[in-house]
């Protein structure tokens, strides 16, 4: 079994290696976990907010450790309440952002979102460098475009960035964000709801990360009209001290992970909770492909918003699709969900292209699914094409840097004869809460060493 230790609930120091024996058909039920990319929002954006926030059932991964470690260095009081992943966190009276943790700032991405909040109340304030998977070039710029018209300007180096805000700005009125991206909407999001007049967002985006912040913040007494569309009106407060209690919605892709490992495994299993609104293009798609499913009638997720649905997945010869597979922003396939389909493709008759037109670096990575006896091409950096179905041999691989594809590469291992090494998981329980201890669960056979 799996040592999970600390306050924090992430696995414990020591060796964090897999050894990974293939050939088991998997069975039973597995739960969704709640949103990782949702979580780390409302961490953020608990800084909004002079009251107590508490979140119901957070996923204690490490994306949350690291900026749960950022906001206690700046003297953010937070603890875990019961075993159920439930977080209670209390403000200062003002924030120290002087003894800001910089190595767990520079480990996430996230640290960005912290412009939008901090701008109200600070007229200078430096955030580390921010850091996170390696898949590339990820420009800031339409986060400063965007948040420029709330004052804010910044100067960045290798090693920080440095913000100022000026005194007075004229009302935003109308922005229009350069990139429908996620971090992009949650920061202008952030920044509009503290804003004392209306703000309309136009090419918002609308994924589930973004419409969850946009129902905790309505429970803080944010007015937002268009949750779910390309144009958010925020109706801002210009202070908030509202003592919130709020449960984020289950991770869609998660979600489809574990459909993955269903499909990888000719395996039989129920995944319950699936926010189906975020995974139907996936299922489309792998319905013309040839998945058999089944699917529950739809409930209300905690937040009593999100619509959730049980799936179970059965063993389904599969074909090529006829076009290639690609992302687009929601309601399109979900871009963090496009390395799953390198291994669905594996086991399908024919050939797929598969383009991962966001990222530089991530396509290279999902050719060490070829360890394992795969037959995935690199065309270019944004271009892969897969032949299938292979016949999966064990092999030591090394976690690439980069989060969705280390998942790939542990569920192909899942279908490999033989006996598999993966080194280095740390990228995985970034974001994902005991996922091998889980997929122990249903069969599979993976010990830590």
């Amino acid at each position: 079994m799996f040592e999970y230790g600390g306050e924090t609930g992430i696995p414990a120091t020591g060796p964090r290696h897999l050894r990974v024996r293939g050939g088991a058909v998997l069975s039973g039920s597995i739960d969704v976990k709640t949103s990782k990319n949702a979580g780390v929002a409302l961490l953020c954006a608990s800084l909004l907010n002079r009251g107590t926030t508490t979140l119901r059932r957070v996923a204690r991964i490490e994306e949350v450790n690291r900026i749960l470690r950022v906001l206690g260095s700046m003297g953010v009081a937070y603890e875990w309440i019961g075993d159920d992943g439930d977080l209670r966190l209390t403000p200062p009276e003002r924030l120290d952002l002087t003894r800001i943790d910089a190595d767990a700032a520079r480990r996430t991405r996230s640290i960005i979102m912290f412009l939008g909040p901090l701008l109200h109340d600070y007229a200078e304030f430096e955030l580390p460098f921010a850091g996170g998977c390696e898949l590339g070039d990820r420009t800031v710029e339409p986060h400063m475009v965007a948040l420029r018209r709330f004052g804010l300007s910044v100067e960045s180096s290798r090693s920080a960035y440095r913000a100022t805000v000026k005194d007075q700005v004229d009302p935003p009125g109308t922005i229009v964000l350069t990139e429908r991206g996620d971090t992009v909407t949650e920061n202008a999001v952030m920044a509009a709801a503290r804003y004392p007049a209306p703000t309309v967002i136009r090419n918002a985006s609308c994924n589930y990360m973004v419409q969850d912040l946009c129902f905790f913040l309505e429970r803080l007494g944010v007015r937002i009209d268009g949750v779910g569309t390309t144009t958010l009106t925020v109706h801002g407060r210009e202070d908030i001290d509202v003592p919130v209690d709020y449960a984020p919605s289950e991770d869609p892709i998660e979600a489809w992970s574990l459909v993955s490992a269903a499909v990888v495994t000719a395996s039989e299993i129920t995944v319950r909770r699936v926010p189906i609104e975020f995974v139907e293009i996936e299922l489309a798609l792998t319905e013309e492909m040839g998945l058999v499913y089944s699917r529950s009638d739809e409930y209300l997720a905690a937040n009593g918003r999100t619509r959730l649905a049980d799936l179970t997945v059965y063993p389904s010869p599969l074909r090529a699709p006829m076009d290639k597979i690609h992302p687009m922003p929601f309601p399109g396939l979900n871009i963090d969900n496009l390395p799953f389909f390198a291994l669905i493709a594996s086991c399908a008759e024919g050939s797929t292209m598969i383009h991962d037109w966001v990222y530089e670096n991530r396509a290279i990575y999902l050719t060490e699914l070829n360890r394992l006896g795969a037959k995935v091409r690199l065309l270019d950096p944004h271009r892969l094409a897969v032949a299938g179905p292979v016949d999966w041999n064990g092999a030591e691989v090394v976690c690439p840097p980069a989060l969705r594809p280390a998942v790939v590469l542990l569920l192909g291992m899942l279908r490999a004869g033989g006996t598999s090494e993966l080194r280095h998981i740390n990228v995985i329980h970034r974001g994902y809460e005991q996922l091998a201890e889980r997929l122990q669960l249903l069969g599979a056979e993976i010990e830590p060493f």
